[in-house]
């Protein structure tokens, strides 16, 4: 298993402050989960609230494997699509929440700076609801909370990928920290999602959770979508930097990070 935990980010010249502000957010909100649990039941996406544009607030029931489960339900918003939103900045746990903001903080950046601070904010919100509705495409009558920055994440993923393949990436790989090219690293993320989907997919009984794959693939396809349009749209060179002016200071070397 491939598991990133940093890249080479020695080009940026300053600190990629949507991003951080994103992270910031997530935490902040993941905090108020754990303070109120009811906050989790309302304002998450629920695929049968947005069909339907109803907010449930009685309990419901779901399948387990052979067991039949009460789940809660609380009031959300007003109107309840505003859970498309909330949504994007809510956790399952501390290992999802964990997760989710090193990808972010790993990628984000990057991505931030090629975009810039607005469009990086539209772009992630866009690849957030393009996820989520990827999500309620698979089985729009379902009553299970989806939630999680994980869709929003995929399309920072596919806009990376495309924009930066050849950026190296450290990651734990068989208990060893390597530095592999954005394009394996990513690219073998992207596998599995479309592979685990496709298992997801087959699943046809009502259960009470789990990974939510299509909305991780809708997320990422958005990204390479739109970073296709930032690449071919926008000059291709990354930004000028002390690593990059000393390398091509020296003589007879011209080396780009």
């Amino acid at each position: 298993m491939i598991f990133p935990i940093s890249d080479d980010d020695r080009h940026l010249m300053k600190p990629a402050w949507v991003s951080i502000g994103l992270l910031l957010a997530n935490v902040a909100l993941f905090l108020v989960q754990l303070m109120d649990p009811a906050f989790t039941y309302g304002w998450s996406v629920i695929p049968l609230e947005i069909v339907k544009g109803v907010d449930l607030v009685d309990p419901v029931l779901v399948r387990s494997g052979r067991e039949i489960l009460q789940l809660p339900q609380a009031p959300g918003p007003s109107p309840i699509y505003l859970t498309i939103l909330s949504a994007m900045f809510m956790h399952g746990g501390w290992a999802h929440i964990g997760g989710n903001m090193l990808y972010l903080w790993i990628f984000g950046d990057n991505v931030e700076h090629r975009f810039g601070a607005v469009k990086f904010l539209i772009f992630y919100l866009l690849s957030g609801v393009v996820a989520t509705f990827a999500q309620i495409a698979t089985d729009p009558n379902g009553v299970i909370p989806n939630l999680g920055a994980s869709g929003a994440i995929s399309g920072v993923l596919g806009a990376y990928l495309v924009l930066f393949p050849r950026n190296m990436v450290n990651a734990v790989f068989f208990f060893r920290i390597v530095s592999l090219p954005a394009i394996f690293v990513i690219g073998m993320w992207a596998f599995m999602q479309f592979v685990n989907g496709a298992g997801s997919i087959a699943q046809t009984e009502q259960t009470t959770g789990g990974v939510a794959y299509a909305a991780h693939i809708g997320g990422f396809v958005a990204g390479v979508v739109m970073g296709l349009f930032a690449r071919f749209g926008m000059k291709n060179n990354e930004p000028p930097s002390v690593f990059r002016r000393i390398y091509e200071d020296e003589p007879g070397v011209k080396r780009y990070w």
